[in-house]
C-alpha cells in the first residue's frame, strides 16, 4: 500500500455540497470518491496520450527516402 499525502482544497459552497451528496449516493467517502474520479480522468488521459503517440508512429514510417515509398524503390530496382 502507498504512503498517503494530505491535500487541502477549497471549493464553493455548492461544489461542496454537491462532492458530499456524490459520495453519499456512491456509498463512499468524499476522499475516495475524488480519488476515483482522479484516477479515472487520469487514466482516460493517459490513453489519449498513447494513442497519439501511436498515431504519430504511425505515419512515422514513410518520408525517410524524401518522397519515396518502399514499394517505389522496390520498383525500380531488378530484384
Amino acid at each position: 500500500m502507498s504512503a498517503t499525502v494530505r491535500k487541502n482544497f477549497v471549493f464553493s459552497e455548492e461544489i461542496a455540497m454537491h462532492l458530499e451528496e456524490m459520495a453519499k449516493e456512491n456509498g463512499q467517502s468524499m476522499t475516495s470518491f475524488v480519488e476515483e474520479m482522479i484516477e479515472e480522468k487520469y487514466g482516460s488521459k493517459k490513453v489519449s496520450k498513447r494513442v497519439e503517440a501511436f498515431e504519430k508512429f504511425m505515419g512515422s514510417g514513410t518520408g525517410f527516402f524524401t518522397n519515396e515509398t518502399i514499394q517505389s524503390i522496390k520498383a525500380s530496382k531488378d530484384v
